[in-house]
């Protein structure tokens, strides 16, 4: 018996050995996820090309009515929780900044999943230039894998709402499981395209990497342009951002577009001001109007959620609601948020890592400090939200 459970174990070590050898890259990424360092999974790397455009002009707080000891108890609430940065921007000006952990303005950091805003954006702009046709055009015009399938029926407008009815990977820590196939392999395409129905496209609402991931090879398939380049040409430059990084399954290979878009933190606030001003930057038309308020309608089954875009009436732990009833928010799988507040012409940035636990984290304590220690805050009529003062004619 101990000879054949010795000849077992080196079965065992030989199909692991082979496995190794047939796909190795997967395998280095595996062992430095399960060591905990995810920055160096993001290899290999495609560039997103930038305009290196001057930063918006730095003004003092005051000049933009809002007050320095506001703007300070934020910071300090932002600093316990392990930030790396936060930045205020008001009428196109920055108006306060704070960074740790030897970080600054152009210190490039994981986007997390302020990536799927990107693809949203994206998607606007393909249509904007009449490569999509409509929000509600089926997958199966450019996903041509899926024509004659069910799944080619879903939308675009599904996708961008988390909608898809594709069956979500179970999570799992097993190398062989679609779900870290889909973050971790060398063929994410083929591992997403494989997902199969769970429920009727557009029924319910269920947060995965397959919808915003489809969305990309959709603009590739719609335009005939690399991810990169498109987003590159069509929004990165445009608003004058410096050079960002998008993490490839393979040398050549998807880029990903669910996540870990490598960017300068100081130039998400370049996308803010795309956000609150409907696609227009600084009086360049980068997006055509109305594609803002579209993705901030409401997914079918989630209220909360727009595309991939938070817009709901409370703060995620349910804490305390949000100062103002127009506020939405860009958020990252971890800790990177995005608040912003059109009514006020204010974007308010941190960039960090997630506490280990939500119930230590206030979402609504930094945006509403800051909020109500503007000269120009109006205190809401009712404390309920109401979702057409987020997204008109809704």
């Amino acid at each position: 018996m101990r000879g054949i459970g010795k000849w077992v174990l080196v079965a065992l070590a030989v199909v692991g050995l082979l496995a190794i050898a047939r796909d190795p890259v997967f395998w280095q990424r595996y062992i430095l996820l399960l060591r905990g360092s995810p920055a160096s999974l993001y290899q290999p790397r495609e560039r997103i090309a930038g305009g290196n455009e001057p930063v918006a002009p730095r003004v003092a707080p005051e000049l933009e009515s809002l007050d320095p000891q506001a703007l300070q108890t934020a910071a300090t609430y932002a600093a316990q929780k392990d930030s790396t940065a936060l930045i205020v921007s008001r009428h196109e000006h920055i108006v306060f900044e704070k960074y740790w952990h030897g970080t600054d303005f152009n210190t490039v950091e994981d986007g997390q999943s302020f990536s799927r805003v990107v693809a949203a954006l994206a998607v606007g702009a393909a249509l904007s230039r009449r490569k999509i046709h409509w929000p509600e055009e089926p997958v199966a015009g450019f996903i041509t894998e899926w024509r004659g399938d069910p799944r080619g029926t879903i939308t675009i407008s599904q996708l961008l709402k988390m909608s898809s009815g594709l069956r979500a990977p179970q999570p799992s820590l097993s190398p062989w499981s679609p779900d870290v196939r889909a973050a971790l392999g060398t063929d994410i395409i083929a591992t997403d395209l494989a997902a199969p129905l769970a429920a009727k496209p557009g029924s319910v609402w269920v947060e995965q990497s397959a919808d915003p991931q489809l969305v990309g090879l959709v603009i590739e398939r719609a335009t005939g342009m690399r991810y990169a380049e498109f987003v590159s040409q069509a929004i990165w430059r445009r608003i004058g951002a410096g050079d960002a990084w998008l993490w490839l399954d393979r040398e050549g290979g998807a880029a990903h577009t669910e996540c870990c878009m490598m960017a300068r933190q100081g130039d998400w606030l370049r996308l803010a001001e795309l956000l609150i001003k409907d696609g227009n930057y600084r009086g360049d038309e980068v997006i055509r109007p109305g594609w803002i308020a579209y993705m901030l309608v409401p997914a079918h089954g989630n209220e909360t959620f727009g595309s991939y875009i938070r817009v709901g009436k409370s703060n995620v732990t349910g804490l305390e609601p949000y100062a103002t009833q127009d506020l939405f928010i860009v958020e990252g799988t971890g800790g990177n948020r995005l608040w912003l507040i059109p009514s006020m012409q204010m974007s308010i940035l941190r960039m960090g890592p997630a506490p280990e636990r939500a119930a230590d984290w206030d979402d609504a304590l930094i945006p509403n400090a800051i909020i109500r220690g503007a000269r120009d805050y109006k205190q809401p009529v009712s404390s309920a939200s109401d979702i057409s003062r987020i997204v008109p004619g809704h």
